[in-house]
C-alpha cells in the first residue's frame, strides 16, 4: 500500500498544483460525457459539469475557496467575453422592423420571467430570509437555462454579502432539467393552443421566402436602349438613378472592357450588372432590356475569383475607399459574410473574413488578392490580443462605480456585464480603431467552452458541501415547483401573442422562444421540425439582446432587491 502514497497524497492534498488540475480534469470530463446521453431526445450538454462538481464538492473532492473562486470569474470573463464577441456584429442589424417585434416580445417574456419569479418568491418563502430571494434568483437562472446569469448574480452578490454570499447554484441545479423540458413542452403547447398546423407553415415560409428575395445580389444582362445615356459616364448614371448598382463588365463594339467611374455609354451597349433584387426592374426600365447572353462564357482574357480579406489594414475600409475599378481596373461583385452574400454597394465596409467577388483581367485579380490577403493560414491565427484587451477595458468598465439614488451601493456592471459590453461594441465597431475582431467559429466556440466549463465546474464544487442540506432537507421542491412556473407561463402567454396579433410564423416563434432563454436544446427540436431557416433566424435575432438582458437584469434585481 506504501507504493500507491503518492496516489493518495495526489488526490487529497488540496492546495497542490496536481490535485487542482485533476480536480478539475475529472469534474469537467465526467460531467461532458454524462451531458450527451440523452433522455427522450434531449441531453442536458455542458451544464451537466455543474452536476458533477455537485457530487465532487459533497464527496470532499475540492481545492482551496481562493483558486476555486479565481478560476469560477476568469472562466465567467472568458466565456460572456467570446459571446459578445460573436453577437456583437449583428446586435444592432437585428432591430429591423420584423426584429423590433420580435425583441420586443423577448424582452417581455424575460420580464414575466422575473415577475413569475417574485411572485413565486412571496407566496412561497418567508420574505424576511435575507437569503431566500437570492435563492429564487437562482431558481430563475435555472428555469431560463441561463448560465451567465447565474454567474453575474454570483458575481453581484459578493458585493451584497461580503461575508459569504448564498450558494445560488444549488437553487439553479435544482430548477435547470426541468427548465430545459419546460422550455420545448411550453412551445409545443403554444403550438396547439393556436392550433397551428406544421405543414401550412411550412407552406407559408416558402411563400415568403419567395416574396422577401429583394435583397439576394441580382445579375443581369443588358443592353442599353435608352437615348438619354448616350456620353454619359458611369457614375453619372449611378448618381441620377440613386439605386446601387455595379457594373462590371461592357462590351463596346464587339469589345470586352472592365468599367470605372468614368466609362461613357453608348446605345448599344451591353453590360453585366449586379445589384439588389428589389431595384432590377428599375434599372431595367432605365437601361435597357436584358438579354439571353452570359458574358462569363465569352471567349476573353477576364476571370472572376473569391478573394478571401485576411489582411488587417482593410478592416472597415469601405469598396469605394479601396477605388477597385479606377485604380486596379477590377469590380467586386459580391461580398460573402458569414455564409450570407451581401450586396456590394460602395458604402458597405469590409471585415477580416470577408469573400469578395473580384471580376477582371486575371492579373489585375491577382494583385487585388494579394493586398486583401487570401490567406486562410492568417485567419486560422487568433486575434488573442484583440481578447485581452478587450477583457481589459471590459474590467475597467465592469468596475465603474455608478451611484443611484436609494441604492446601498454603487452599482457596477461588474465580472460579466462590463466584458459583454465592450465586448458587443469591439465585435461591431472594433474594425474603427484597428482592432481585428475576426475569429472563426470553432476558436470562438472553443473558448466559450473552456470559459463555461471551468464556471460551472467551480460553481459546482463550492456549492457542492450543502447542496443536499439545501435541496433534500431545505426547500428543493420549491425550487423545481417555482422554475417550472418561471419557465412555462411567460411562453403561454409571449407565444400566443406572437402568433395572434402579430401573425408569426410557428417555426419563427420556437426560434424566439429559444432565443429568449437562450437554449440551444430548444433550438435544436425547433429546427427538427421545420426544413427551413425559419427557427434559426429567430433565435439569432433575440439572442444578442436576450442574452445581454439576461446577465444585466441577474445583477440589477441582485443590487436592488437582495441588498
Amino acid at each position: 500500500m506504501e507504493s500507491f502514497h503518492w496516489l493518495k497524497e495526489l488526490f487529497t492534498t488540496t492546495d497542490s498544483v496536481a490535485h487542482i488540475v485533476l480536480l478539475y480534469a475529472i469534474v469537467i470530463a465526467i460531467g461532458v460525457y454524462l451531458g450527451k446521453i440523452k433522455i427522450f431526445g434531449i441531453s442536458l450538454g455542458v451544464t451537466f459539469v455543474l452536476f458533477a462538481g455537485i457530487v465532487a464538492g459533497h464527496i470532499g473532492f475540492t481545492a482551496p475557496t481562493p483558486i476555486l473562486t479565481f478560476v469560477q470569474d476568469f472562466g465567467l470573463i472568458l466565456f460572456v467575453f467570446m459571446i459578445g464577441l460573436q453577437v456583437g456584429p449583428g446586435f444592432f442589424e437585428s432591430f429591423g422592423t420584423q426584429g423590433i417585434k420580435l425583441n420586443a416580445l423577448a424582452a417581455s417574456a424575460i420580464l414575466l420571467n422575473i415577475l413569475v419569479m417574485f411572485g413565486c418568491y412571496y407566496l412561497f418563502f418567508d420574505t424576511n430570509d435575507r437569503t431566500a430571494l437570492p435563492m429564487m434568483v437562482g431558481t430563475l437562472y435555472g428555469a431560463v437555462t441561463n448560465t451567465p446569469g447565474l454567474g453575474a448574480a454570483n458575481e453581484a452578490l459578493t458585493t451584497v454579502f461580503p461575508n459569504g454570499a448564498p450558494q445560488i447554484a444549488s437553487a439553479y441545479a435544482c430548477a435547470y432539467p426541468l427548465g430545459v423540458l419546460g422550455i420545448i413542452g411550453a412551445t409545443i403547447l403554444v403550438r396547439y393552443f393556436c392550433k397551428v398546423k406544421l405543414e401550412k407553415e411550412e407552406e407559408r415560409l416558402a411563400a415568403m421566402e419567395e416574396q422577401n428575395t429583394n435583397k439576394k445580389p441580382y445579375k443581369m444582362h443588358l443592353e442599353v436602349t435608352n437615348k438619354y445615356l448616350e456620353g454619359k459616364t458611369l457614375l453619372q448614371v449611378h448618381d441620377f438613378l440613386n439605386r446601387d448598382f455595379v457594373c462590371s463588365r461592357i462590351v463596346h463594339n464587339g469589345e470586352l472592357i472592365i468599367p470605372n467611374r468614368d466609362t461613357i455609354f453608348h446605345v448599344g451597349d451591353q453590360m453585366l450588372i449586379v445589384c439588389a433584387e428589389a431595384d432590377y426592374e428599375a434599372i431595367v426600365a432605365f437601361i435597357g432590356p436584358m438579354l439571353d447572353i452570359d458574358f462569363e462564357q465569352q471567349d476573353q482574357p477576364l476571370v472572376s475569383k473569391r478573394i478571401l480579406i485576411t489582411n488587417p489594414n482593410i478592416n472597415g475600409k469601405t469598396l469605394s475607399s479601396l477605388h477597385f475599378s479606377s485604380v486596379h481596373g477590377v469590380n467586386v461583385t459580391r461580398v460573402t459574410r458569414h455564409g450570407m452574400d451581401l450586396f456590394a454597394s460602395a458604402g458597405l465596409p469590409l471585415q477580416v473574413g470577408d469573400r469578395i467577388m473580384v471580376v477582371g483581367p486575371e492579373d489585375a485579380v491577382d494583385r487585388v488578392a494579394n493586398k486583401m490577403g487570401n490567406s486562410i493560414r492568417r485567419l486560422n491565427a487568433p486575434n488573442i490580443a484583440t481578447i485581452f484587451v478587450g477583457i481589459f477595458l471590459g474590467l475597467i468598465f465592469g468596475s465603474f462605480p455608478l451611484a443611484i439614488p436609494g441604492m446601498p451601493v454603487p452599482v457596477k456592471l461588474g465580472l460579466a456585464g462590463g466584458p459583454l459590453i465592450i465586448a458587443i461594441l469591439i465585435g461591431r465597431y472594433g474594425y474603427k480603431i484597428h482592432l481585428v475582431t475576426y475569429t472563426t467559429t470553432s476558436a470562438n466556440m472553443m473558448l466559450r467552452e473552456i470559459g463555461l466549463v471551468l464556471f460551472l465546474a467551480s460553481v459546482g464544487i463550492k456549492a457542492g458541501a450543502g447542496f443536499f442540506e439545501t435541496v433534500v432537507q431545505g426547500d428543493g421542491l420549491l425550487y423545481v415547483l417555482g422554475g417550472f412556473l418561471i419557465t412555462i407561463i411567460p411562453i403561454l402567454v409571449i407565444g400566443p401573442v406572437a402568433r395572434i396579433k402579430f401573425k408569426f410564423n410557428y417555426f419563427t416563434i420556437a426560434g424566439m422562444i429559444a432565443g429568449t432563454y437562450t437554449d440551444p436544446p430548444a433550438l435544436a427540436y425547433a429546427n427538427s421540425i421545420c426544413s427551413k431557416e425559419a427557427p434559426a433566424l429567430g433565435y439569432s435575432t433575440v439572442y444578442p439582446l436576450s442574452m445581454f438582458l439576461r446577465i444585466f437584469t441577474a445583477q440589477i434585481i441582485v443590487l436592488f432587491f437582495c441588498g
